[in-house]
């Protein structure tokens, strides 16, 4: 069992089209990859300048419902 799967994981050593097709989807990958972690960190930071916005614009409404 585990010759076969050895034999199966390194098979695209033996066909050139399949190295190269295999390198491309795992450059795809990264580049994928990459672009999620941009774009989280870009949703973070909007998600948290529109969080403070909204504490600036409800403190002084929050003020003038405080009891006197």
């Amino acid at each position: 069992m585990a010759k076969a799967l050895i034999g199966y994981m390194n098979s695209d050593l033996r066909d050139p089209r399949l190295a190269a097709e295999n390198s491309r989807l795992r450059a795809r990958v990264r580049e994928l990859e990459a672009l999620v972690l941009r774009l989280s960190e870009e949703n973070d930071k909007l998600v948290a300048a529109r969080a403070e916005e909204l504490l600036v614009e409800t403190a002084p409404r929050m003020q003038e419902m405080q009891p006197a």
